[in-house]
């Protein structure tokens, strides 16, 4: 049986978390039906969905996602157990590597073997989940006599964020779905095809995080687009990604530019194509069109990121033209 379409929304929002309880019940009154944090310089992946579990019961929690390193395995079961004790069927915790900025640069653990690294967290949280004793040597790390002391009702599922081919498969095989980002509709119909051929008839879930801007501004939205991919693709992460999506010969002169340190040059290789491959804009009604297409090409669920890129749309305006209910 297919999964059912679920269109979702980032958070935090804009503001204080404890000034997000109204703005929550209106993203559900709106027809969103998900939302999903993450964790990189902000707020915590968890906080926020913590305050949503109590605020708004309609509403879906995932991260998208945590990173895999940077909780040491007890604490990451720890952390996973008690949100889906918070919001017992109504949370999802994805996992990801993460890149070596995030990882290496900002919390000084070293970025290596991110495959394994993410599949033994993985395999480590379907063993915590069982409330059984774990002792055990996983290839990253190993545990030693832990037991988990929170039993979710409801065991969440599991997401594993993925880019290229390898992840992807894992995720297929041992997750129960996928969360992907910085690709275009077209590029979803190569994802989901990995999925499916490695999950063998299984459903997985499909979560995409589509960056937007709902605004006809067009040429200040592309050329603040060009500072946001440049920042993104010159992590060698998604580097490799967008060679492997098809786009290494339009990648490389801004690839090189930044290599030589020339940013502004960087930036000026960056094509009007590639902004609009990678960022929905345009009128409201181009965008929620755009989003369907992810939908169409295999995505079950989305996570709208807002990009401030007018600097004349306010947010919440834009959240309010892109919701389900406002076609």
């Amino acid at each position: 049986m297919a999964l059912p379409i679920r269109p979702g929304m980032t958070v935090p929002l804009p503001g204080p978390l404890h000034s997000h309880r109204d703005k929550l019940a209106e993203l559900a009154d709106l027809g969103y039906t998900d939302i999903w944090s993450a964790e990189t310089d902000g707020a915590d992946a968890f906080t926020p969905l913590v305050l949503a579990s109590a605020w708004e019961p309609r509403l879906r929690l995932g991260t998208a996602i945590v990173p895999a390193y940077t909780r040491a395995p007890a604490c990451f079961a720890q952390c996973v157990a008690s949100m889906a004790d918070a919001a017992p069927g109504r949370f999802a915790i994805g996992i990801g590597s993460s890149s070596n900025v995030i990882i290496e640069r900002w919390n000084g653990v070293p970025f290596v073997e991110p495959y394994k690294k993410v599949r033994d967290v993985v395999r480590f949280l379907r063993d915590a989940f069982t409330g059984e004793k774990v002792t055990k040597v996983y290839d990253t790390f190993e545990v030693q006599g832990f037991r988990l002391g929170v039993r979710p009702e409801i065991q969440p599922p599991i997401l594993v964020a993925a880019l290229r081919e390898g992840m992807l498969r894992l995720a297929a095989r041992e997750g129960d779905g996928v969360i992907i980002n910085w690709l275009s509709p077209t590029d979803v119909a190569k994802v989901a095809g990995v999925i499916r051929a490695e999950a063998a008839g299984d459903e997985k879930e499909i979560v995409c995080r589509i960056f937007t801007c709902p605004s006809e501004n067009t040429a200040v939205v592309r050329e603040a687009g060009r500072f946001a991919i440049a920042a993104y693709m010159n992590v060698p992460v998604y580097a490799a990604f967008q060679q492997w999506l098809g786009r290494g010969d339009v990648m490389q002169p801004m690839w090189d530019a930044w290599q030589a340190g020339d940013r502004k040059a960087a930036l000026a290789a960056i094509p009007d194509s590639l902004v609009d491959d990678l960022i929905v804009h345009g009128s409201a009604a181009d965008c929620r069109a755009r989003i369907q297409q992810y939908f169409d090409n295999g995505v079950t669920t989305t996570s709208l990121a807002i990009l401030p890129l007018d600097p004349d749309l306010k947010h919440w305006d834009a959240v309010k033209a892109l919701a389900p209910r406002a076609a």
